[in-house]
């Protein structure tokens, strides 16, 4: 009886899993094997292609400065918001997380054309400096930079970090902050030795998810500059488009793409859980 029970509650197990299993096996287990097997179409010889070419190593740097202003710009805003949001009574709180939500339900191509009109040429925010004296020639050039894009992917990738940060911060017991401080410490002194180290691991977990979707976003960045910068989501786009038709080298580039973003999340992951054995053997 006993072997029955437990047979039928794995099956009831299997049932459940199988439409998760069956997602992840047709969106992200076959596209990544036919990609792979594209990009091994030559050997090694796309991936040498590839490391050989210096638009690759430009992207490279261009994609890496992205992905550590974007998510640097993206953690001390949200760590700001965050801090505050948890102070807040709980209804306030709720209804000011959606308001704050609110931009990660927006195409990449709205928030680009966003930008546009509000820091643009003739955008609202540049036009309105330009009567004190500012040259909007030379403002607006700033967006279509990178680190413009990193200011772009903020409005997007703060909320995430918001969300991220907030269930710690509320669950903070503030006293501690006020027994420091009543011992002598300054405010940025108690924040620093007493809240940084207890948030840090979910710091450096968020830091890490946005630094990925940074790295691998390029919605943004093609409505905003086109392949004018050079970063590796717009040259990949650039060797499948209409220009384009090097798929073994867009195929290698997906994977080096691809591992990029694994390592930096693994990177944030190993953090983590290193931190956790080590509060676990203290």
């Amino acid at each position: 009886m006993a072997n029955k029970r437990d047979n039928k509650r794995r099956g009831r197990l299997v049932l459940l899993a199988a439409p998760g299993a069956l997602v992840i096996l047709f969106f992200f287990v076959i596209p990544l094997a036919v990609v792979s097997g594209e990009a091994f179409t030559n050997g090694v010889g796309a991936f040498v292609t590839i490391f050989t070419d210096p638009i690759f190593w430009r992207g490279l740097a261009g994609t890496l400065v992205l992905g550590l202003t974007a998510p640097a710009f993206s953690l001390l805003v949200g760590f700001g918001v965050a801090w505050h949001l948890s102070a807040l009574p709980e209804n306030l709180r709720t209804s000011l997380m959606f308001w704050i939500s609110l931009p990660l339900t927006f195409s990449g191509l709205i928030v680009a054309y966003g930008f546009i009109l509000a820091f643009g040429r003739a955008g609202f925010i540049t036009l309105s400096l330009a009567r004190l004296g500012a040259d909007p020639a030379t403002f607006s050039g700033f967006l279509y930079s990178p680190m413009g894009l990193a200011f772009a992917y903020s409005y997007y990738l703060i909320p995430r970090v918001v969300l991220i940060l907030l269930p710690v911060l509320v669950n903070f017991d503030r006293s501690q902050i006020k027994a420091a401080q009543s011992l002598g410490a300054s405010h940025f002194r108690a924040l620093a030795d007493i809240l940084i180290p207890q948030i840090m691991p979910s710091a450096v977990s968020a830091f890490c998810l946005v630094s990925a979707v940074a790295i691998g976003a390029y919605g943004t960045a093609l409505a905003l500059v086109g392949t004018q910068v050079n970063i590796l989501p717009l040259i990949l786009y650039s060797r499948i488009s209409d220009t384009g038709a090097d798929f073994p080298s867009a195929a290698a580039l997906s994977v080096i793409l691809l591992t990029l973003c694994t390592l930096v999340l693994a990177a944030g992951e190993l953090y983590t859980l290193r931190r956790e054995r080590h509060e676990a053997l203290s």
